[in-house]
């Protein structure tokens, strides 16, 4: 199995990019760096493919263990080295959970499993960052 993409430059410093998925998405620098402010940051993009990878599994596990959760969001914080290319060296996960029943043990055990055992992602970043995660229950 594979994925590729397209990045197609669109001028200065903007690229259009495909997906092996449906549509497209735009990146571009910041205008400190030169770009138009017009589009995604490429870094910070790595930093939604983590949440995402994580987020789809723990939906995923939210379905097939049947858990009364009404909704839920992911904050990902990464720090990068002062050093150039500036790469991150260290990443917080916090997982939030919002319901008036929420079983934290199960969703304890979704999260573990997604990031120790199914999110390609978190295992990738595992390879250059220090990953620490939270979970956060709100009623």
């Amino acid at each position: 199995m594979s994925h590729k993409i397209t990045a197609s430059w669109k001028g200065n410093m903007k690229f259009e990019s495909t997906n092996p998925g449906e549509g497209t998405f735009v990146m571009d620098a910041a205008p400190e760096s030169g770009g138009d402010g017009q589009g995604l940051r490429p870094k910070a993009l790595m930093l939604s493919s983590l949440a995402g990878c994580s987020g789809l599994d723990i939906a995923h596990l939210i379905k097939k263990m049947r858990l009364d959760v009404e909704d839920f969001h992911i904050d990902v914080e990464g720090f990068l080295t002062d050093d150039e290319p500036a790469v991150y060296y260290k990443v917080i996960v916090e997982y939030h959970f919002f319901g008036k029943e929420l079983s934290e043990e199960k969703l304890k055990r979704a999260v573990e499993l997604s990031v120790e055992k199914y999110c390609g992602v978190m295992v990738m970043f595992r390879k250059f960052a220090e990953v620490e995660t939270k979970i956060i229950y709100h009623s």
